[in-house]
């Protein structure tokens, strides 16, 4: 016969689940009710204003492009939204901002907000820490769009700030084409400079030749020598043929033949004449032949042509830099302009109290697991 026992007595409360209770109230719901009298009574409404804008390029043909498509020349480096990207949240930023519409004195108006409002006794480094927090930049790389958002405790003060955010970033993008325009025209002027005077040497070498040498155009004073000697020889020929047939015709102390004979000998001595003309010792007073004449002036004709292609490339580089300069090549496109907000939708109460919940029962639950694991160890 089996006994029953006695049934269990009713369940109470102990001193460990009265703690436990007091650690909700204490992590849970007392942080949640203070964050939640803040965030509604105490914290001030924050206004946003959104200002878009991209980098716009306008591209130029390259020198060798101009000079013949040799090659293609490709810049390299980081692009001027990746330079503007970080340059909205520097400390150079925040400080010419400061200077310009006073960021401490906007961003410290709420008086009675110690949490979300600047404390005006910090550093410039705590203003660009502040600064981050208010500023809120997106960067499309793909598309390099850049979106800034900005929050501060009247509309019209965070469109003033976006739009100090958009005046210096339009500065910043200006100040690296002019930087850019002005390293192009320097080095294009120098380029001509040097093409210039490679053409004044091209000229002058050319200028001695033909002053050493009496010779203007070797090509055509060799096409004038060699017509002279064709001239020449046809003479001779014809004057050899009026000997023999006087010799055939007449007696052979006839005097006419020997002035045909002395006609042929001087003939002869002007061939020679032009031959050594065309050899050696003939080619003004430095005596040299033809031939080296001829090469020293195409040598030199050559390189007078190639000074001349150079020197008009470089003055057509020189003319185009000088027009980029006066033209911006790089300039700041807003596509959505600084704008004024109706209502505010800062602090988002509702997401910092479900943010600060999670962490507060989380924090709870890990304390109380901790405290059985203890307990079960004793």
């Amino acid at each position: 016969m089996s006994v029953l026992r006695p049934p269990a007595d009713p369940a109470r409360p102990r001193a460990r689940h009265i703690g436990v209770f007091a650690g909700f109230l204490l992590l849970v719901v007392v942080p949640l009710a203070l964050a939640a009298w803040y965030l509604v009574t105490i914290a001030a409404d924050q206004f946003a204003s959104t200002v878009g804008f991209s980098v716009r390029k306008e591209e130029a043909a390259t020198p060798i492009e101009l000079f013949g498509g040799i090659a293609d020349v490709a810049s390299t480096g980081s692009s001027d939204s990746d330079i503007l990207y970080e340059f909205i949240s520097s400390q150079e930023m925040v400080e010419v901002l400061q200077t310009r519409i006073d960021l401490t004195a906007l961003f410290s108006k709420p008086a009675r907000d110690p949490i979300f409002a600047y404390d005006t006794t910090g550093t410039i480094e705590d203003l660009q820490d502040y600064w981050n927090r208010m500023v809120r930049v997106t960067y499309d790389t793909s598309t390099e769009l850049i979106e800034v958002r900005v929050l501060a405790f009247s509309p019209e003060d965070a469109r003033t700030i976006a739009t100090g955010i958009f005046d210096e970033s339009a500065r910043l993008i200006d100040d690296l084409s002019a930087i850019a325009q002005e390293d192009a025209i320097a080095f294009a002027k120098d380029e001509l400079e040097r093409a210039v005077e490679r053409l004044k040497l091209a000229r002058e070498a050319m200028t001695a030749f033909r002053s050493r040498t009496q010779i203007v155009d070797p090509t055509a004073d060799l096409q004038g020598q060699m017509g002279l000697l064709s001239t020449l020889e046809q003479q001779l020929a014809e004057a050899l043929i009026s000997a023999d047939l006087l010799r055939e015709s007449t007696r052979s102390n006839d005097p006419r033949i020997t002035q045909a004979d002395r006609r042929i000998a001087v003939i002869e001595a002007r061939i020679d004449d032009e031959r050594r003309k065309l050899g050696v010792g003939g080619a003004g007073d430095a005596g040299d032949d033809y031939a080296t004449v001829l090469a020293e002036f195409e040598r030199l004709a050559v390189d007078r042509q190639f000074a001349e292609q150079a020197y008009t490339a470089a003055l057509v580089t020189y003319d185009q830099a000088l027009a980029e300069a006066r033209r911006k090549s790089r300039y700041l496109a807003a596509y959505i302009r600084p704008t004024l907000a109706e209502a505010s939708k800062y602090p988002k109460t509702f997401e910092l109290l479900g943010v600060l919940a999670f962490l507060s029962i989380a924090l709870w639950g890990i304390s109380v697991l901790v405290f059985y694991s203890i307990r079960d160890r004793r």
